[in-house]
């Protein structure tokens, strides 16, 4: 497993960006849970936030894409709008613990 952070990194409602042996990320934290995918929007194949750190839209409460706009639910990466609506997110496996956020190896 490779430690991303310390749980205190990740706020509720926040999101942010890692790069790991080549691998970008993304988490957000929503309703106390960490979830993670990799940062590659299904429809181009690019990174999605416009600014370090920046993956939610203006509600903080959809992952979008800065290039096209689309929108991709938190719980589960799946888009629900924009020109990859029906495709999805490529969900990471992690998991939390008091010291840390953890990337497990199959990632």
């Amino acid at each position: 497993m490779i430690l991303l952070c310390r749980p205190d990194e990740l706020a509720e409602g926040q999101s942010r960006g890692f790069l790991i042996d080549g691998l970008k990320i993304l988490l957000v934290r929503k309703h106390g849970r960490v979830h993670a995918y990799e940062n590659r929007c299904p429809h181009r194949g690019i990174p999605l936030e416009w600014l370090p750190d920046q993956f939610l839209d203006q509600s903080g409460s959809l992952i979008q894409c800065a290039t096209h706009g689309a929108l991709f639910l938190i719980e589960s990466g799946e888009c629900v709008a924009g020109p990859c609506a029906g495709e999805a997110l490529l969900q990471l496996t992690l998991s939390e613990d008091a010291n840390g956020i953890w990337l497990h190896g199959d990632a």
